[in-house]
């Protein structure tokens, strides 16, 4: 067989080797341009756990707001939103249905919303310690923007918390917010819900500090505030001899003042590290020489009794 010219053997050798050549490039291209890894997924935001508290030191709740979309559509969305949030923070709340079936919703109670205490009286009748009152209130703008089809809506939310037991309003605030919106409904609805946030979100913690300080359990240091109405002192030496009695708690019964004395009927106040149930069971179980302390009522910050004279 004949073999090919010597010039067409070297022109495929060097074609071969060309190709060789070419392919170990690739290979060694490819190993050094490979891809980088994904980077890491980013940590997804902590989530703020709900504040928990401890329910012996949580007033009961009702709230008794008037809510009104448009100015003269009746909801409820912001008592919703503030159940949630008081729920989220283990504070009882007092079932709304409940209220609202064995209370007329009309006069009764937009009227106990305006009234610290028709609200406190309200509220005492349904075992609540504290009622959040007021009102939020939403309308739109009397124009348009700019000639289209959107609008100004603004809310007005403002509220106060209220103790049942001697009508003390004891937290109160008022935020307002606008929403642009299409439908008037909605936007209402948006402007009423931005609103009471806001005020509900400054509102429950300042509630909350006040009760803890002045009229639940004291916690963290802090002192309750306690009224003592006292009947039955219809002679001075046992308006002396109880003076004396509270002045004999010493750590117990703190900035000690007498408020009023009318007719056998003496209200003093103190400042105590117990709670109110123990502060009345110390001040009961040690009487003065000579009388007898009946306890007659005790409520959130109150104690009520009666001065008997021994026999």
């Amino acid at each position: 067989m004949r073999q090919p010219p010597r010039t067409f053997r070297k022109a495929h050798a060097h074609m071969a080797a060309g190709l060789c050549s070419a392919l170990l490039l690739a290979a060694l291209a490819g190993c050094t341009t490979r891809p980088p890894p994904p980077p890491p997924e980013e940590a997804a935001a902590p989530v703020s756990a709900p504040v928990l508290r401890q329910s012996s030191r949580c007033p009961r709740v009702m709230l008794m707001v008037n809510e009104q979309n448009l100015g003269s559509i009746p909801t409820m969305e912001v008592e919703a939103m503030a159940s949630a949030m008081l729920i989220q923070q283990q504070v009882p709340v007092v079932d709304q249905e409940f209220v609202k079936a064995n209370v007329a919703k009309g006069q009764t109670l937009l009227k106990a919303a305006g009234d610290a205490r028709g609200a406190a009286a309200l509220g005492q009748q349904f075992g609540a310690d504290v009622v959040i009152i007021g009102e939020v209130v939403a309308k739109p703008s009397a124009r348009r923007i700019a000639e289209s089809s959107l609008r100004t809506y603004q809310a007005v939310a403002t509220l106060r918390a209220v103790r049942t037991d001697n009508a003390a309003t004891i937290a109160s605030v008022s935020e307002d917010a606008s929403i642009v919106a299409l439908d008037d409904v909605s936007g209402g609805s948006k402007a009423l819900k931005a609103a009471g946030r806001k005020t509900l979100e400054a509102l429950i913690p300042a509630m909350m500090a006040s009760w803890e300080k002045y009229g639940g359990p004291a916690a963290g240091g802090l002192l309750t505030r306690v009224v003592l109405n006292i009947g039955g002192v219809d002679q001075v030496w046992k308006l002396k001899a109880v003076r004396e009695l509270l002045r004999g708690l010493g750590d117990k019964a703190q900035n000690l003042t007498q408020r009023s004395y009318t007719a056998g009927f003496a209200v003093f106040e103190v400042e105590t590290p117990l709670t109110t149930e123990e502060f009345s069971e110390a001040f009961v179980l040690k009487p003065p020489e000579g009388l007898r302390m009946q306890v007659l009522n005790i409520s959130p910050g109150k104690v009520d009794l009666r001065a008997l004279a021994v026999p």
